[in-house]
Order: C-alpha cells, then structure tokens, then sequence
C-alpha cells in the first residue's frame, strides 16, 4: 500500500486523561471540512510558549499595524506585517505564561490544558512549540479539531507518528506548516533554482556538516518545580525522572525527547537539501550510521555520528556528518555542499540564523522554460497565505514528515549498528523486525496514537 495513503498502525487517538480514545478516522464533523479561510484577522493560539515558543506570539497591538512579529522574516530577511493575532496560550510551566501574556498584551485566555485551548471555536489555527515528543499528538489532535497547524521542527519523533500527521492534515483538510524556516529564506530557493536548472550538472552528493552532540555534566535528578506540571511534560514519552539538564532547552540531547543535533538542526540543513533537491515525494532507500557515544556525559546522543543516506531514480546520496568537513568558500558552523559532475555550491545554516548560498547562485538567472522553483514570502506569511488559498504551504506535513523520517533513521540505524534497507514507499526495513519496532513507540498512559 502507498506511503500516501495508508493508514497508522493504530488508528486511535486518546483525548482525555480518562482514555477516552477517538478514532482518528471515523468523526469529522461538517463545521470542520466546509470551515472557511478567515477573512480577516487570523486567531492563532499558542501551545508552549517557552523558548523557541514567544517568538511566534503576535501581541495585539503588532496585529493592529504594529512593529512585525521577530518570528516573520520574509523571504528575503525582512519583518513582515502579520495578518495575525495570538488570542489563546497555553504551557504547562505557569512562569512561562505569565511572561507570555504580558507580551501579548490585551486578554488572551489562558490554559495550562491543551486540550480546552482546541475547544475554542474562534480560534482558526494553533502554533506547536512543545517538546518535539509532543509534535505529533499535538498536531493530529488540533487537525481533528479544526484548526489549521504551524508545528515547530522536527516534525515527529517516530515514523508512524509522522504518518498519522499527515493522514489527519489530508482527512480533515487542514493547512500544516512544519517550522524548518530556512526553506522560506532567500538563498535557500536562490541555490534550489541553480540545482534544478542543472548549473551543477548531475548532483551526486549531498555533504552536510555539524558541530557534535554536547556530553552534559551528571547531575542528580530532582523534585520537578512546583510550577512544572513535569507529568504532563513527559506526555507519551518514556518516563525519566526529573532533571533540569534534561526538560527546558537541554531535551534534545536525549533520544527519547530530542534526538540529538540531527534531529534538531538536521532538520534544517536536511530540508534544505530535501528542497534544493526536489526530493520531498521520496526518501531513501538505504541508511548507514556510524557514531561515537559519550563515555563520561548523561546525555544519550552520540558525540560524533556520521549517517549516509543512499537514494535511487535519481540516484543521489545524502551525508549528515558531526563534525564532517566545513565549506571553504562560505564560513559558517553548519550547512551542506552539493557536488554535482560540472561543479559544487555551498548551502550554509538554514534556521534561524539565517540561510546563505555562493554567489553565483545569487546572480542566476534561469530560462523562462526551466523547473519552477517556489519562493515563499516568509515562513509564517506562508503558512497565513495558505490558510486563505487552503494551498500546501512550503514546508507541508508531508515534507516535514519525510526530513523527520532522515532524522529518525539515521538514529536507528546508529542504535542498531547496522544498515536499513528502506522502503519509502511502504516506510518499512526489509527484513529486520527489530528496526521496525522502533518506527513507532507504545505512548504512555493516555497519551497514544
């Protein structure tokens, strides 16, 4: 069966700390397919606001003609108005949401359960900011909901996850943007026009590189702060006791919640490449990790790791290398070269930092017969354009689902110590039981696809 249409390996979705499950296929109701675009302001609500999290929120005098959201760079560097306003917050650290709606200004109501904030009917699309172990529940339960979707990188945390995301964006026509921003930066579609109108030739090779995991000193776990509901925090995830190195901004040194540097900025520099290459239908057929564990450091997530990711029609291979070897023409901590058989091009960043290519991809300019390349507004003037169009935004749940797919068997295939032979198009690992129980993850208590 297609990767595009069939269904996850369970189709139940919990909502309620009860466990009461709602299947994720048989309700929809007619107020969620026929909704329309707004056509004015767009209500957004927040669900974790810390972090990464406040740049996304839209204070209400930004949305009456104010200085541009921080979070809205348009496609070539500057602040874009918003068309937005964020009415709704949600966190489950009640410091957070103090300072959130202080920021936001006016009265915006306020949850620490997400699952009430999805109940608001005024309410026409939501920002994901959690914990990348939440992305996925999150995302399926707001689309279920109604509610058009920007979630934050990576996408999920296990294949199946990223399946049910897209699953629930295609059954309840929603907008799903997922935040790899560099995709709607100018030197991201600058280098893909160069690629695709072949100034490289053939492209062979894809090298990314990457500083290493950090170690993190052992420190002792605790009491969670009382003003941290730390169960919840935990949601589907694998239970850890409490530990400050492991929660607020040091999550993704654990694979269980984050997934290391290919899982975070991978998800950037890999989409990049997934763009530049015209590769978001597909994915590879085979991956082959090796990596150096920490010896000395709590975290899981090796030092150094070198993941090869070999793909067919085209052929093609994609490298994600920690520490790997930087680009001499362009400086930068991380990024990727395209070898092609009549040359190379440096792609540098891809997040937040922003995004930079060579320069003769900024002076091409392509035939009026060549491959259309996209170029997006801004990320998040994407994502608002597509909830009027009811367009695929740039970076949409599938393409999302297929870089996080890179970021999660690369891991895999690191833990095992041995290649995966793919199938993208089943998302299956011929002949290896093993592997394929690690495409998805149990959830725990209430908290499960």
């Amino acid at each position: 069966m297609g990767a595009t249409n069939h269904p996850s390996r369970r189709t139940f979705l919990t909502t309620s700390a009860s466990a009461t499950a709602v299947s994720l296929f048989d309700i929809v109701s007619s107020r969620v397919l026929a909704s329309p675009a707004p056509s004015d302001t767009i209500a957004l609500g927040h669900i974790g606001i810390g972090g990464r999290g406040r740049g996304f929120l839209v204070p209400e005098a930004e949305a009456m003609g104010g200085k541009p959201a921080s979070s809205n760079l348009g496609g070539d560097g500057t602040r874009m108005k918003s068309p937005a306003r964020s009415v709704a917050l949600c966190d489950i650290d009640s410091g957070r949401m103090d300072k959130a709606a202080s920021v936001v200004g006016g009265q915006p109501r306020l949850y620490k359960d997400f699952r009430k904030l999805l109940e608001q009917k005024d309410l026409d699309a939501v920002v994901i900011a959690a914990p990348d172990h939440w992305h996925a529940l999150l995302t399926v339960m707001a689309c279920m909901a109604g509610k058009d979707v920007y979630c934050e990188k990576p996408a999920c945390n296990t294949i199946e996850e990223g399946r049910a995301m897209v699953t629930a964006a295609e059954r309840y026509d929603r907008v799903v943007q997922i935040g790899s921003q560099g995709r709607s930066q100018l030197a991201a579609y600058q280098a893909a026009r160069y690629v695709r109108n072949g100034q490289l030739g053939k492209v062979g090779r894809v090298a990314c590189w990457h500083y290493a995991n950090p170690a993190g000193d052992w420190t002792p776990d605790a009491a969670a702060p009382p003003e941290l509901d730390y169960e919840t925090w935990v949601g589907p995830a694998r239970w850890l006791p409490f530990n400050a190195k492991r929660t607020h901004g040091s999550f993704r040194w654990m694979i269980e919640f984050g997934g290391g540097q290919i899982r975070d900025r991978g998800a950037h520099v890999m989409s990049i490449a997934m763009f530049v290459m015209d590769a978001d239908h597909t994915g590879p057929v085979r991956i082959t990790a090796t990596g150096e564990p920490h010896h000395d450091g709590m975290y899981d997530t090796p030092n150094t790791m070198n993941v090869t990711y070999e793909f067919k029609n085209p052929d093609w291979t994609l490298v994600w290398a920690q520490p790997g070897e930087p680009s001499k023409e362009l400086e930068a901590r991380y990024g990727a070269i395209y070898h092609g058989d009549k040359g190379k091009l440096t792609v540098t960043l891809g997040d937040g930092a922003g995004t930079a290519t060579e320069q003769k991809a900024k002076d091409y300019t392509p035939p009026c017969d060549g491959p259309p390349v996209y170029k997006s507004p801004g990320h998040m003037e994407d994502f608002y354009d597509c909830i009027k169009s009811r367009k695929k935004p740039i970076m949409h749940i599938e393409a999302g689902h297929r870089v996080a797919a890179l970021c999660v068997l690369g891991n895999i295939a690191y833990l095992l110590g041995r290649p995966l032979e793919w199938d993208p198009v089943g998302e299956r690992v011929a002949n290896d039981d093993e592997a394929n129980r690690m495409l998805s993850r149990p959830g725990r208590g209430p908290w499960h696809l």
